[in-house]
């Protein structure tokens, strides 16, 4: 009998896969914490004899080689792709077997990379799985862009064929098992499916349901921005990155804070937004764990910026530093756990305001205001507050200075982006409102207007 178990890492929008029949396991696209699927296996009584990669991964870095390594399995990645460690080099059509009834197949499925490979599973002479990683998702595809513009028209095209060849050759019954699109900036579109398989994806999905053109169409107007950490991924993958340090690093005290801090490191506060805005070190910014921390602190960190984490307990430091070890942080310069009065010593702290919608509407009657809004371009186009100023998030900490004078009330769709905004533009020494609320409400009070041209 086969044991499918999914690996999930919801921060980033992935899922891994450990694989085993109760004796022998594979692992598909494993994340860079591996010690989570070494106790997995442990836990099962089983060994793990294989490593598949689908792709090299744009969004983390993967714990493939390091696991093949701890686990002595071999670890087959694209012949295509130019890898700097052992490996067992695998192409389409190679079959590799798993123990004794497990037989894994790989299937060229170019369109999210131009290498990308799927990985059906047979169980005897039965076809029973296919992990499909950045190619066939739920109810979508992995987008096509992350090479580059110049690459994104070939590979759209690319990954309509894919698609299509796997809904061709596989039987319908064949359950789908995607790496992206639970979250992940990998994915298209997103959905809320947790499981699916071929017959419900040629119902449903875009991709088995239009013509070649139609979905190129939609799928490139539907295309926004992508965190800027992923320019570093495919460069470290290719190295096969090893295990990670996940040792505390330095304990700081308020006065090597506050030197940090003047220093132009970034000192960040990892408590959630309610807890920040009601009272924080002056010039610290607010990652909450609450939220998809580790992709917004790589898209807006400058790379290779020196970061110390601030949090209520040593857990939060150790759940932040595996968070960010997966996208290539390794080793933060330092932290400190507490509480607010604990980090500014003798200084006094920063604080700001916290609002809602109709807070919002109500306080337009009286006095003007900046209204600013930290959404995607797409979301904005969609339905956006007349008269509101628009900076993307990952455009803010270069856009501070344009921002026009006065009071700023920044929003986001339901408060976590605001919240990192309202942090940033405290620590530039703006006044600034957050408005932690969801933006559905803002149609209630008035506040929308129609979809931008």
């Amino acid at each position: 009998m086969v044991h499918i178990v999914p690996i999930d890492t919801p921060t980033l929008g992935d899922r891994s896969y450990l694989v085993h029949d109760g004796r022998v396991a594979f692992v598909v696209d494993p994340q860079r914490d591996i010690d989570r699927v070494l106790r997995l296996a442990e836990a099962a009584g089983v060994r793990i004899t294989h490593v598949f990669e689908t792709h090299v991964h744009n969004d983390y870095v993967t714990g493939g080689a390091a696991l093949a390594r701890a686990a002595g399995a071999a670890y087959h990645v694209n012949a295509a792709d130019p890898v700097g460690f052992e490996h067992a080099a695998v192409s389409h059509g190679d079959v590799i077997s798993v123990g004794d009834e497990l037989r894994v197949t790989a299937v060229a499925t170019p369109g999210h990379t131009f290498t990308h490979l799927s990985y059906t599973l047979a169980v005897g002479a039965e076809v029973v799985a296919v992990f499909t990683g950045g190619s066939l998702l739920y109810g979508s595809v992995g987008r096509p862009d992350l090479l580059g513009a110049e690459h994104t028209h070939d590979l759209v095209r690319h990954q309509y064929a894919s698609a299509q060849r796997l809904a061709a050759e596989l039987p319908e019954t064949t359950a789908v098992y995607p790496t992206h699109g639970f979250g992940s900036f990998c994915s298209a579109t997103q959905s809320s499916a947790t499981a699916s398989t071929l017959a419900q994806e040629k119902a449903t999905n875009a991709v088995l349901t239009r013509g070649e053109q139609e979905f190129v169409d939609d799928i490139l107007a539907g295309l926004d921005a992508w965190p800027a950490y992923y320019t570093h991924m495919a460069s470290l993958n290719l190295a096969g990155p090893a295990a990670p340090d996940l040792s505390a690093p330095q304990r700081a005290d308020a006065r090597q804070l506050r030197q940090r801090i003047a220093d132009g490191e970034w000192v960040v506060d990892l408590r959630h937004r309610v807890a920040f805005a009601a009272g924080h070190l002056a010039g610290t910014l607010n990652f909450g764990l609450d939220g998809s921390f580790a992709t917004y602190l790589g898209w807006l960190i400058p790379w290779g910026t020196p970061l110390t984490l601030l949090g209520d307990s040593p857990d939060q430091i150790r759940q932040a530093q595996r968070e960010l070890v997966r996208i290539g942080i390794d080793r933060p310069a330092a932290y400190a756990t507490g509480t607010p009065g604990d980090w500014a010593g003798t200084e006094p702290q920063g604080s700001y305001p916290r609002a809602t919608f109709a807070d919002l509407a109500q306080v337009r009657h009286h006095r003007p205001v900046v209204v600013l809004d930290v959404r995607r371009a797409l979301e904005w186009q969609r339905s956006h507050l007349p008269g509101a100023v628009h900076v993307p998030l990952q455009e803010l900490p270069e856009r501070v200075a344009d921002l026009p004078e006065g009071e700023i009330w920044v929003h986001c769709a339901g408060g976590y982006r605001a919240s990192i905004a309202a942090s940033l533009l405290r620590a530039a020494g703006r006044q600034v409102v957050h408005i932690d609320d969801d933006y559905a409400h803002a149609a209630e009070h008035g506040l929308t207007g129609p979809a931008a041209a």
